[in-house]
């Protein structure tokens, strides 16, 4: 820091700030100019005679291997005085006689006259650079006896080693000046403090030694990291200590009865449209169906239709009893009753049993299976392998699914040809007669077959489970069916009249020669006969979906009731054409 002609400004120096003078390389002196020498710092106008002495002036060394001396800081003002850190004193006025300027080159003033005369500039002067920065820590033998070593980043000595001065020979290394001009001896006895420039006012970094107190810390930080690794491990040792002992305790009952957290219990119900929901709903209304005959006995499932005790299933559950065999209803709360059939039909796989002095049924909703699209969530609920009341769910796989089923007597009077709803839902052995519902719980079909992988059967005889492939009757044909067969105990077939070669190996259902009696394929008078239909006439289409065999072409015609009108579309030798026709009714089986 450097003064002016005016009052000091009061500020200090800073790491990094702006100094307010930069040392600059001295010019030569011009021809003939006189050499000045280096003014020494005046006394502060208006200073108090008892203020605080300013630092020490450095003695000036010898041209030829000149050190820029320290700036002098002027003294402020008494009144205005601004503390500051601690000044070393001034040393008496004959403790190192300034050395003589002769010879030394002339030096250039560094700021041209402020004609303001604003601090710190105003006349020209000799502003010498800040001096360096002096740490006790740097190691012996670090100055270096160039001035250009004395800038602001230069090594400073050790505290108590001599630096070198005018005259005096470089610190070797490893090795110690005789002399320190620093040194309170070399100031005439004056107590000597190194400032430091950064230092907050009133502090004193150093000891009287010159070192700094923080080497006195250093056992009580090494006291203090004892301290605090032996908590640390006497709290690791308390900790699995006290967990093998809390362990052999709990594992004795020592700590008393396990109690382990659960939730408390709720009635809460569950969605509607939920599969939960859904089974809740439609549960009280399937029955497990028990049929024991002469020989055998089988399970089924099936479900209730009417207050009066109808209850739907499939016909091959029901066959077994036979003309004399029994039928047992369980319901979903595990109520019992005797069944008797109402009705049954092969051809549609359907049966209706009726139960007697059964009180609070339930009778399950119906769907319409012409609005069911591909994807709709469905339900199946049944009794596969006699579990009673199981639930799986699913979704329809397809539409419109030519199925024919049965045929086990070898006569084809158990034949069933269905147009059946596919779905994923699981169904096994056992669900057969159960209900197939929608998101809303209303029955869109009957669970009626499966494809099973293989012959449908395991190595030890038994039946095998789903492959994901069931197929259900379309609750539209079955309610026509059902109300048939509680009304009539029959149902009718609708038939166009001719007689199928069930041989033919070509694309469609081609009309055969002639009837199995040996007389003629087409009906006289029936639905196909009054259409121009012929022997030998191939259909390859209803109503524009498109027929691939025979048994095709009944499950498209099953899928209708009797007096529906249909539009064939027919191939005789090479040409096409179609043939409009009203469905006839066939009793049923």
């Amino acid at each position: 820091m450097n003064g002016g002609d005016g009052a000091d400004g009061g500020q200090t120096t800073r790491p990094g700030g702006s100094w307010w003078s930069r040392p600059a390389t001295p010019r030569p002196a011009s021809p003939g100019a006189r050499t000045p020498s280096r003014p020494t710092p005046a006394a502060v106008p208006g200073a108090e005679a008892d203020a605080i002495p300013g630092p020490a002036v450095r003695p000036e060394p010898a041209a030829d291997d000149a050190i820029p001396a320290p700036a002098v800081r002027p003294e402020p003002a008494a009144d205005d005085a601004i503390p500051g850190p601690p000044v070393r004193p001034e040393p008496a006025a004959d403790a190192i006689p300034a050395p003589a300027m002769s010879g030394a080159p002339a030096e250039a003033p560094l700021h041209e006259p402020d004609p303001y005369d604003t601090p710190p500039y105003g006349d020209p002067g000799p502003w010498a650079p800040a001096p360096q920065v002096r740490h006790p820590a740097a190691p012996a033998g670090s100055w270096q006896d160039a001035p250009a070593a004395y800038g602001p980043f230069a090594d400073a000595p050790p505290h108590g080693t001599a630096a070198p001065g005018p005259g005096l020979a470089p610190c070797p290394p490893g090795g110690r000046p005789a002399a320190d001009p620093w040194s309170a001896a070399a100031q005439g006895g004056a107590a000597w403090q190194r400032l430091d420039p950064w230092a907050a006012p009133g502090d004193d970094p150093y000891g009287a030694d010159g070192y700094t107190d923080a080497h006195a810390a250093y056992p009580e930080r090494s006291r203090r990291r004892g301290g605090l690794v032996a908590a640390l491990v006497f709290a690791l040792v308390t900790g699995v200590v006290g967990g093998g002992v809390g362990a052999y305790l709990a594992q004795r009952g020592a700590l008393g009865p396990t109690t382990l957290p659960q939730e408390a219990r709720s009635e809460a119900g569950r969605a509607p449209d939920s599969v939960a929901g859904i089974a809740a709903s439609t549960l009280p209304g399937v029955v497990t169906l028990h049929v024991r005959g002469a020989d055998e006995a089988g399970t089924g499932t099936g479900f209730v239709l009417d207050r009066r005790g109808h209850i739907l299933t499939n016909n091959h559950v029901v066959a077994l009893a036979g003309g004399g065999g029994e039928i047992s209803v369980t319901f979903s709360s595990g109520r019992t009753a005797r069944a008797k059939v109402v009705g049954k039909d092969g051809g549609y796989d359907l049966a209706v049993v009726q139960v007697t002095g059964v009180s609070g049924l339930a009778p399950l909703p119906l769907g319409n299976s012409d609005n069911v699209r591909v994807g709709d969530p469905v339900v199946a609920i049944g009794a596969p392998f006699d579990l009673s009341n199981t639930v799986t769910s699913g979704i329809i796989s397809a539409k419109d699914r030519p199925i024919t089923a049965g045929g086990d007597d070898g006569t084809g009077s158990d034949v069933s040809y269905v147009d059946a709803l596919q779905t994923d839902a699981p169904i096994n052995p056992g669900n057969s007669g159960g209900p197939l519902v929608d998101a809303h719980a209303r029955v869109i079909g009957i669970n009626s077959a499966i494809r099973a992988a293989g012959s449908g059967t395991t190595d030890d005889g038994g039946q095998a489970g789903s492959i994901g492939l069931g197929f259900a009757i379309p609750v539209n044909q079955a309610k026509r069916v059902a109300e048939e067969l509680i009304d009539t105990g029959r149902a009718t077939h609708p038939v166009i009249g001719v007689t199928l070669d069930t041989g033919y190996p070509g694309d469609g259902a081609r009309v055969a020669a002639k009837a199995a009696d040996g007389g003629p394929a087409v009906t006289a008078g029936g639905p196909a006969d009054r259409a121009g239909i012929r022997a030998g006439d191939v259909i390859t289409a209803v109503d524009g979906d498109p027929v691939h065999s025979g048994e095709e072409l009944i499950v498209r015609i099953r899928a209708h009731r009797p007096g529906d009108r249909l539009t064939l579309t027919v191939r005789r030798g090479g040409t096409g054409r179609t043939a409009a026709l009203t469905l006839g009714s066939a009793g049923g089986t």
